[in-house]
């Protein structure tokens, strides 16, 4: 049996794509998928050090890693009219350089931010610690990902959206790019193929069991929300868009690449059609 470590964040997006897999729906023969539950800047922090073998990351990190990891084209998460949320008490006035808490250096909001708010001074902290932060005085803003964007405290406002900002830098008609899948280029290509073909049917099935599947969810505890804001956050960030990329979410990536580019982040421009499994090594193997 080959053991695959599959590493993915603890929300209720990622869990739900991941579980069908989980629960024996979707498998492969001879193979032990293993899964990992950790917040997502660790996981950024994790493929940096090249640990897992299939694991989740912002798309902020990828031309970081894209040494090490291929990206997959399945379980993804962009954002189309929304996304993660700046949020400050109510009536207080930000600064030129306020201070703001951001889930993580590596994340894609985390990119977008530094470009929009270059004299920001940054304090990086847990995701589920963003709120607190804010409310007690610490920083004076915050950006809330994942659930806590659905709900947060009525002494909080959203001073921006990412979403906002994100069509300002971009200027075009595209999807936000937050969180997709990475995949080690150490494993063999025929095998890896079989990892993304099998996560894709995983993604796939239980988008279409997506009631049963959070019901399960739910009556074990595996998730932090409950039945009303999980509906509501699959509609966001576990859709049938989630099942494979398509040009248009490519193109989104590019974009994002470019930014970063263009503002110093990275030290080359990627077109991400070029990281991607090139899946014609099977026809071409077996033609």
């Amino acid at each position: 049996m080959r053991n695959i470590t599959v590493a993915h964040s603890p929300d209720a997006d990622d869990i739900f794509m991941y579980y069908a897999v989980k629960f024996g729906w979707v498998g492969l023969k001879n193979v032990n998928f293993n899964n990992i539950a950790l917040d997502i800047e660790t996981l950024n922090q994790k493929a940096l050090q090249n640990i897992y073998d299939i694991t989740a990351i912002s798309f902020g990190l990828y031309p970081k890693i894209r040494d090490e990891y291929a990206l997959l084209r399945t379980a993804v998460s962009f954002g189309e009219g929304y996304g993660p949320k700046i949020v400050k008490l109510k009536d207080k006035k930000l600064k030129r350089n306020f201070r703001v808490a951001l889930s993580g250096e590596h994340t894609t909001n985390a990119l977008l931010f530094k470009i929009a708010y270059p004299d920001a001074r940054i304090v990086y902290k847990n995701f589920l610690e963003i709120e607190d932060s804010v409310l007690s005085g610490e920083v004076d803003a915050g950006v809330l990902i994942h659930e806590s964007i659905l709900d947060f405290s009525d002494r909080l406002e959203v001073e921006r959206e990412l979403w906002d900002i994100w069509r300002e830098l971009c200027k075009e008609d595209l999807p936000l790019p937050l969180g997709g899948m990475g995949i080690r280029r150490s494993i063999p290509l025929n095998q890896a193929i079989e990892y993304e073909e099998a996560l894709t049917k995983a993604v796939k099935v239980a988008h279409t069991h997506q009631e049963s599947l959070s019901k399960m969810l739910l009556e074990r505890n595996l998730i932090r929300v409950d039945s009303e804001t999980l509906t509501k956050y699959l509609e966001l960030y576990a859709n049938d868009k989630s099942i494979t990329m398509d040009n248009l979410q490519y193109n989104a990536i590019d974009k994002l690449f470019e930014l970063g580019y263009d503002n110093g982040f990275y030290d080359t421009k990627l077109m991400v059609r070029d990281f991607l499994i090139p899946t014609q090594y099977e026809k071409l193997r077996n033609s």
